[in-house]
């Protein structure tokens, strides 16, 4: 099975107003998220995201804040028709505590890769920062970088051809 990975802030979701999205009212997807999630998904790839969470460890909000607001975004993305298997998030920064598991470190990936039995030649990781592309490297999967907050799809326009 093949599989995109995707950070989630920058990627899914914009944060070009906040750095930080715990709330609902900050919750905004970026332009044509929905529509190329259907295209990817068309295309046979299992959907993940993967998404460093910092804030937790910060105290800045609780790890059932985010639970919440992943509750909200699977089901926007089902009411779309978009199944997206599971969304993985680190908890630990690192001015508080150390850990593998936050990218540009790979566990993330590697903990989704041996559950899901990922393929990794024909999977990608979609991100927006060296971080993500470091943990894809070292997860022994592409990369693919974009330009945070703006539609994916020239980037990942070879996906579907």
């Amino acid at each position: 099975m093949k599989a995109i990975f995707l950070d989630r802030d920058g990627v899914l979701v914009d944060n070009s107003e906040h750095y930080y999205i715990w709330k609902s009212d900050q919750l905004t997807l970026v332009d044509g998220a929905i529509e190329n999630l259907k295209i990817i998904s068309q295309k046979g790839f299992q959907l993940f995201i993967v998404s460093n969470q910092g804030g937790i460890s910060r105290r800045l909000y609780s790890k059932d804040d985010i639970l919440k607001l992943h509750f909200e975004l699977i089901q926007t993305f089902k009411a779309n028709k978009i199944e997206v298997a599971e969304i993985a998030f680190c908890p630990h920064h690192p001015e508080v505590e150390k850990c593998l598991c936050r990218k540009p470190d790979s566990l993330m990936l590697e903990k989704l890769i041996a559950k899901y039995r990922i393929n990794r030649e024909g999977s990608f990781l979609i991100g927006d920062s060296e971080s993500d592309m470091d943990a894809a490297q070292k997860a022994g999967i592409q990369g693919i970088k974009i330009v945070p907050n703006q539609n994916m799809f020239p980037y990942i326009s070879f996906l579907i051809q």
